[in-house]
């Protein structure tokens, strides 16, 4: 393995690292304010915090002969595409704020994660081929989610409803964004999209909260984590890390994130699950890794 591989490899698990923690200054900021209140400060703040890293990244990339500035067409794409992803971000968000109210952090992690086997499954709408590995992912997932949300009367808890819509939510997310970024600038139209959910929020915030300018500021820590770190830094780093790298491997190591959503909540929060709901994130976690495994083609194996 050379040293490039190792960079990268090293900023996409700092990128799950970030994401992974980001989930406890998502339940300690509510302590404060409220999930709308929180999403709209944060959001905003990523977008402010993407600003500057348009320009850094230019400095990185190499300008090529040739290469014109976008066409209004082009920008009118970026646009749509930015607020399109605003909108669902604002659903998923704040069901996953909403669901953080009565669930553990660990927990959230791994329910939230869900969405990388559903974006296949959703996929099917789009004629897109399912294989036999995704069918089995999806089998031990399922099992995963019974032990870690079923309770003994046989009912999954309300956060944790609310987490597998926010992880349906980001499937589309997925999707939507698979369709705008070929076309446009990635962090340009993640600056639009977090000011876009940061806009909406905001308006629930007013609707349905009573923000208080002395609250937000006390919950500074957490609402600057997650809107400097979670949405500016990491989105970056994401960035940066997948170029050069395999999109697999690449997947692999940021699904870490659920892993380290878990060992957060122990270390900054003393949140302990039950052996039934580690094994429960044991299978997830497994269903996750298999549901990204490269399948082979049969050129491959002749």
């Amino acid at each position: 393995m050379n040293k490039f591989i190792i960079r990268q490899s090293l900023l996409l698990l700092l990128t799950a690292t970030i994401w992974g923690v980001a989930f406890v200054s998502q339940s300690v900021g509510m302590d404060y304010v409220g999930p709308f209140t929180f999403n709209a400060v944060r959001s905003l703040i990523g977008a402010a915090v993407l600003v500057p890293c348009l320009f850094l990244l230019k400095k990185l990339q190499k300008k090529e002969k040739g290469q014109e500035v976008h066409k209004k067409e082009d920008k009118k794409t970026l646009l749509t595409g930015g607020i399109c992803c605003g909108v669902i971000l604002a659903v998923a968000s704040s069901f996953q704020q909403f669901g953080l109210l009565y669930t553990t952090v660990g927990k959230a992690g791994f329910i939230t994660a869900m969405y990388i086997i559903l974006v296949p499954l959703f996929g099917i709408f789009l004629k897109k081929k399912v294989g036999l590995r995704i069918g089995i992912s999806v089998v031990i997932a399922v099992a995963g989610l019974y032990l870690l949300c079923m309770t003994e009367s046989l009912k999954p808890e309300t956060g944790d409803i609310l987490l597998l819509l926010c992880a349906a939510t980001f499937s589309f997310h997925i999707m939507v964004i698979d369709h705008f970024s070929p076309l446009v600038d990635g962090v340009k139209m993640s600056c639009i999209q977090f000011l876009t959910c940061g806009i909406l929020c905001s308006i629930c915030m007013f609707l349905f909260e009573t923000p208080k300018l002395s609250l937000i500021l006390t919950a500074w820590k957490p609402v600057l984590y997650a809107g400097v770190m979670s949405c500016g830094v990491a989105y970056t780093l994401q960035i940066v890390g997948q170029k050069g790298m395999n999109p697999t491997v690449a997947s692999l190591i940021m699904s870490l994130e659920s892993v380290i959503s878990v060992l957060a909540g122990f270390v900054l929060l003393h949140e302990v699950l039950s052996k039934r709901e580690l094994f429960g994130c044991v299978l997830m976690f497994a269903a996750i890794i298999l549901a990204q495994l490269p399948e082979k083609r049969a050129a491959e194996r002749r």
